[in-house]
């Protein structure tokens, strides 16, 4: 069995990528279980571990261990409509949801996306959600926080995108990712437009550390992300905060 064949993964999971005598970091896997014959990672240039990657050639070797962590539970959502709100570098989680609702298209319902950053050179995957913008099933919603010229999508923030187009939470489930401050402010519009604690899902694992459940670094209350995460519901950490 080839390599890619062993790495058994699902939407959701981490690996931890390094770079011998550089160091590694945790990553959200950017690419669906379905897509056999590679992994992807998406990188924000920004430290030494990340900046090496970055300087990477083709044919370079890195390490990679895991998969780590929970996943999204896609298979449930059957039959669901699906909304998708990303933020920054935090669109890379949620590329695998979609990737794998895509490849199994007829399981799922209607599909919102609202993805939003700093600016246009900001945004991840702008060649994908052109091609996404083509379908009659799947809504688009792309926003920057400021003004520019040329600019044709929405201006102002995430959250604001999301109170403008007011989804349906009827038989939906609603997936987000992103800066702690935009996941926070999503949320609340989330629950005002309807959703309940149980539809709302998102990831932690920016903060995951050593991926084993012994730094300690990602802990929340009793849990550990790396182990019993990334993935929650609203409902998961509500509890969890009652219990610490």
């Amino acid at each position: 069995m080839k390599n890619e064949e062993r790495f058994v993964f699902k939407p959701g999971q981490c690996v931890m990528v390094g770079l011998l005598g550089v160091g590694e970091c945790m990553f959200a896997i950017a690419s669906s279980p379905t897509k056999k014959k590679y992994l992807e990672i998406s990188v924000m240039k920004q430290g030494k571990v990340t900046t090496a990657l970055h300087n990477c050639k083709p044919g370079d070797h890195v390490g990679i261990r895991g998969p780590y962590g929970n996943n999204f539970p896609v298979d449930a959502w059957g039959g669901k409509n699906l909304v998708l709100i990303g933020g920054g570098i935090g669109q890379a989680p949620l590329r695998p949801v979609l990737q794998y609702v895509l490849d199994n298209r007829k399981k799922y319902g209607t599909i919102h996306i609202f993805y939003g950053a700093r600016t246009s050179q900001d945004l991840c995957y702008k060649n994908e959600f052109a091609q996404l913008e083509k379908h009659d099933d799947i809504n688009v919603f792309l926003s920057v926080d400021k003004e520019e010229f040329g600019w044709k999508g929405f201006t102002g923030f995430v959250p604001g995108n999301l109170m403008r187009i007011h989804p349906s939470a009827k038989d939906s489930i609603a997936i987000t990712c992103g800066p702690p401050v935009m996941i926070k402010r999503v949320i609340d519009v989330l629950i005002n437009l309807g959703f309940s604690e149980k539809q709302i899902f998102t990831t932690l694992e920016m903060r995951m550390k050593c991926g084993i459940g012994k730094c300690g670094r990602c802990n929340v209350g009793p849990l550990y992300v790396c182990k019993d995460g990334p993935v929650f519901s609203v409902e998961q950490l509500q509890r969890i905060k009652g219990e610490r």
